[in-house]
């Protein structure tokens, strides 16, 4: 999946407009972050006190003279006491604001993060198949795991961050200049340095942090196919082969996150070597001062301090810059997937539907995955509501793909299909898909209780109403004789049930739903002969007064279709109306019995 590429004002816009909703909780962080800038600033207060006020004879600080009694700052008990006071109450003031901090910080982020999420993962679910047919589910887990926490380590550790120190800085230089102006400009002289530094690789690092998560979604794909795959990697004995493939994808990612550490390393080398630098130039002034007798001990000891927190944040913002451009890729990508438009799109002023008769016709329909290689070529046919249609021919023929068509998992290339006289592309798509109950060749189960794989068709059910449906699939005997009943879990993907419970827990589904239309793709192709039995028996009763369109490469399950359409490279090739010689036919010398001597009456 190809990235899109952003401005960092365009991803700055459009984070900040994801996280309005959280706008009083991180002004709150941004709060609580500012009122650390005046414990900051008290840190090397009581060694300037100790220094210059209990060892030498210097008077305290003029607003602690004002705010104190005289016994607290005329005596060297009082003054002493005062300075370890005030190291105790800043350390505990400081851990206090961090606690409050880091918990308001970590549910502002848990919320970001989780909002974030659910809009990725609502929008994939929205994304037409043919998107996830091209560009498989591993890429989009990817980032919507892992580069989705980018808005908060943006919103977050990003921009409050750099603000906070901003202040700081401010603050420090202001009172490091009453002190000594001199020392301030040597200070400052080196920041210009950190610009061109930081500009210098903002590029490189955004790029190689690209590299970086996209081969990490690689070796991430490599994992879900396998563990989607393990009966088949087992048969095979390709365990090894698959370890290797994926520590070779993974080896990939390692050495570009070496490369891109060894970038941020040298990054944090050369703003080292810079604050260094600047740190000498203002001890060896100072040293000057105080042997001169401009500055006092004490204050070159709070001055150096101050340069040390001063250079701090310059650093932070240093390391941070680096940070905040992978956190930038990931930001990209995630807006990236978010960006997709949808290849089945909803008209604005769409339809609703409420209950359709069934009455289906396709006119001159053609589809195609790739543009160049047509896969269904004008297709016309009318059915009737209430009939039931049976699709034969060739695997690949496309009579999965035709009845996909019927739901809007894709649209046609050309041509409309018309559902009681009206476009499909016209009606509301969830109402049009609520017209519908699939019961696939795969039986697709989730890992919860059977009651509620079989509600997943009306979450609102009643139990009754479950159950009701389970005996019309003819589930319920073997269902009531599991540990649980209805409560039993399936596990993965249904794995604890045999293929045909798990087609039968789907005909059940497919009784609740209770839809006009209905799709049987193949339904009893991985079933035994007693259980196709069972099943077909139930399939009769879920097809009456139902518009049905049956797919089956076993001619039985055709026999009471009213109408056969045979499919041959991509178009009707035959069609029949499906009578008790015909029937006979399909029982006695298979499919080509019907079609011998010509093509058949439409």
């Amino acid at each position: 999946m190809a990235t899109a590429r952003y401005s960092d004002f365009a991803l700055y816009r459009r984070l900040l407009s994801l996280a309005r909703p959280y706008w009083l909780h991180i002004i709150g962080v941004f709060v609580l972050s500012l009122l650390s800038v005046p414990l900051t600033l008290l840190n090397p207060l009581p060694l300037k006190i100790a220094v210059d006020s209990v060892i030498g004879s210097r008077p305290l600080p003029s607003f602690l003279e004002v705010l104190l009694p005289l016994a607290a700052t005329r005596s060297g008990a009082g003054g002493l006491l005062l300075a370890v006071a005030l190291l105790v109450a800043t350390a505990l003031l400081s851990r206090l604001l961090d606690l409050a901090s880091s918990l308001l910080r970590t549910y502002t982020t848990e919320k970001l993060v989780l909002g974030f999420r659910a809009q990725l993962f609502r929008h994939v679910q929205r994304l037409s198949l043919s998107y996830h047919d091209s560009k498989g589910t591993s890429d989009s887990t990817y980032r919507i795991q892992h580069d989705a926490p980018s808005i908060a380590s943006i919103a977050l550790d990003g921009v409050i961050p750099f603000i906070t120190a901003g202040c700081t800085l401010v603050s420090m230089l202001y009172i490091t200049a009453r002190l000594d102006g001199q020392l301030v400009l040597i200070a400052l002289a080196v920041s210009p340095a950190f610009y061109f530094i930081t500009r210098a690789r903002r590029r490189t690092l955004r790029g190689y942090s690209r590299e970086v998560k996209k081969l990490e979604s690689s070796a991430l794909s490599v994992v879900q196919e396998v563990l989607g795959a393990v009966r088949v990697v087992k048969a095979f004995g390709q365990e090894d082969r698959e370890h290797s493939r994926f520590v070779r994808r993974s080896y990939e990612g390692l050495r570009k996150r070496i490369r891109l550490a060894g970038i941020e390393g040298g990054y944090g080398l050369l703003v080292g070597l810079t604050t260094a630098a600047g740190t000498g130039a203002v001890l060896y002034v100072g040293v000057r001062h105080v042997q001169a007798g401009t500055l006092s001990v004490g204050n070159l000891l709070l001055v150096m301090a101050y340069l040390t927190r001063l250079y701090e944040p310059l650093r932070n913002i240093g390391r941070r810059a680096a940070s905040l451009q992978t956190h930038l890729a990931g930001a990209e990508r995630a807006f990236s997937l978010l960006d997709e438009a949808p290849d089945v799109p909803e008209h604005p002023d769409a339809r609703p539907l409420s209950r359709a008769s069934g009455g289906v016709a396709f006119h001159n329909v053609s589809f195609a995955y790739e543009e160049d290689r047509l896969v269904l070529h004008e297709l016309s046919f009318q059915i009737p509501p209430g009939s039931r249609v049976g699709f034969a021919g060739k695997t690949g023929v496309g009579k999965t793909t035709l009845v996909n068509l019927l739901t809007r998992f894709y649209d046609p290339t050309s041509g409309r299909i018309l559902l009681d006289g009206v476009d499909l592309r016209d009606y509301k798509l969830a109402d049009l898909r609520n017209q519908f109950a699939m019961v696939l060749q795969e039986s697709v189960l989730f890992s919860t209780s059977i009651a509620e794989n079989i509600a997943y068709a009306r979450p609102e059910a009643e139990f009754a109403e479950i159950v009701a449906a389970a005996k019309e699939a003819n589930a319920h005997e073997f269902i009531i004789g599991l540990p649980n009943g209805y409560d039993t879990l399936v596990g993965e993907r249904g794995m604890r049930l045999s293929g045909g419970e798990r087609q039968r827990i789907s005909l059940a589904r497919a009784f609740l739903k209770d839809a006009p239309i209905l799709i049987l793709d193949e339904p009893t192709s991985s079933v035994d002969v007693d259980t196709e039995a069972v099943i077909i028996e139930a399939m009769g009763r879920l097809m009456r007064r139902r518009t049905t369109f049956l797919i089956a490469h076993r001619l039985s399950s055709l026999k009471d279709c009213d109408l056969l359409l045979v499919l041959e490279d991509g178009r009707v090739g035959r069609r029949t109306n499906v009578s008790a010689t015909v029937r006979k036919a399909l029982a006695d010398g298979g499919l080509e019995a019907i079609f011998r001597g010509g093509k058949a009456g439409a």
